[in-house]
């Protein structure tokens, strides 16, 4: 039989209030502290990440492991190559997967735990330059390395002043403190960022290109300047993009011919059988060349309130049309 669990203590939300402002406060006061004793370490570690042939090997037991995860996610995806390696497995194995060219970045509130004071020796013998990030300034961690950033705190948000609150999030905020200024030391760009999130939005409105997303081919609705209306509509119908191109023999774009041109002529009371693609085309239209970003094909076709946009190359020659439903579903918007 299973005892009964115990009644939990009457909540108080006011006071829930008051710990939840006194964490924020005390984890802001941690991160702004850092601006003052960033020294001289700091740039000369950047100079130093920036001469790395190799890569920034971050590491980090219990929650600064975490915390190293995600500094070497961010360098990564912001043009420093890097990755996480575990202290623990390191000591059985992964320590191989260091090299001479590398630095390492070795994250510890303390600078004592044990899973990395026993590997510090062997990253010097190895030549690899040691960077601590660390709040204990004459500990094992801060004496074996090369530099320090200090990441130390007054005290932990935690009301025990144990759990790592406080002190992690100055580790974090310093980590990310050194991916921007590395990004803009390295003149990284959106594009740059783009191609290491090709999954994400931004990575689809600066990787994909109109190329990607136009339709080419059968599927593109094109005429010719002599083609009777009649033939002209049902070109649109059949294609269903709600436009048709005017080309000529060699598919150089003269005019494009809408849905919307068809309603304003058939209320001009036109006699419509006895006109020819060439007589109620927009001469000239605009168009966007195959290299151009799909984005800016919706940006076009917004502003001029057009659904479709012709495709056409350094000669004017038709290659495509890019639809607004197929930028759609590209997520391009």
């Amino acid at each position: 039989m299973t005892s009964a669990a115990p009644p939990l203590p009457a909540f108080d939300a006011d006071a829930a209030l008051r710990l939840a402002r006194d964490t924020l406060d005390i984890e802001a006061a941690a991160v702004t502290g850092l601006k003052a004793r960033l020294g001289d370490h700091f740039p000369q570690v950047v100079q130093l990440v920036l001469r790395c042939t190799g890569r920034v090997v971050v590491m980090g037991m219990g929650k600064s492991g975490h915390i190293g995860r995600k500094i070497a996610a961010t360098l990564a995806s912001t043009g420093t190559p890097a990755m996480f390696v575990h202290p623990a497995e390191a000591n059985h194995g992964d320590l191989g997967m260091i090299t001479g060219q590398d630095v390492v970045l070795a994250i510890s509130n303390s600078g004592e735990v044990a899973e990395l004071a026993g590997i510090l020796p062997v990253v010097k013998r190895m030549g690899t330059p040691l960077v601590a990030m660390t709040g204990g300034l004459t500990s094992t961690l801060a004496r074996h390395a090369d530099w320090v950033l200090d990441s130390g705190v007054e005290k932990e948000a935690c009301p025990l002043n144990l759990a790592p609150t406080a002190s992690t999030t100055a580790q974090a905020a310093l980590g990310d403190a050194l991916a921007v200024v590395l990004l803009e030391a390295r003149g990284f760009r959106a594009e740059d960022f783009a191609r290491s999130h090709p999954g994400g939005a931004l990575g689809r409105k600066l990787l994909t290109h109109v190329s990607d997303v136009m339709r080419t081919g059968d599927a593109v609705p094109a005429v010719r300047p002599d083609t009777p209306l009649a033939v002209l509509m049902r070109e649109m119908s059949a294609k269903g993009l709600g436009a048709a191109a005017v080309v000529d023999a060699d598919r150089r774009v003269l005019g494009v011919f809408t849905d919307g041109d068809l309603r304003r002529l058939v209320e001009t009371g036109a006699d419509l059988r006895a006109l020819s693609a060439a007589e109620v085309m927009h001469a000239r239209p605009r168009t966007i060349a195959p290299t151009a970003l799909a984005v800016d094909a919706a940006e076009r076709m917004e502003e001029h309130r057009i659904t479709s946009v012709l495709v056409a190359d350094a000669d004017g020659v038709l290659v495509g049309v890019a639809h607004i439903g197929d930028l759609l579903r590209a997520k391009v918007i």
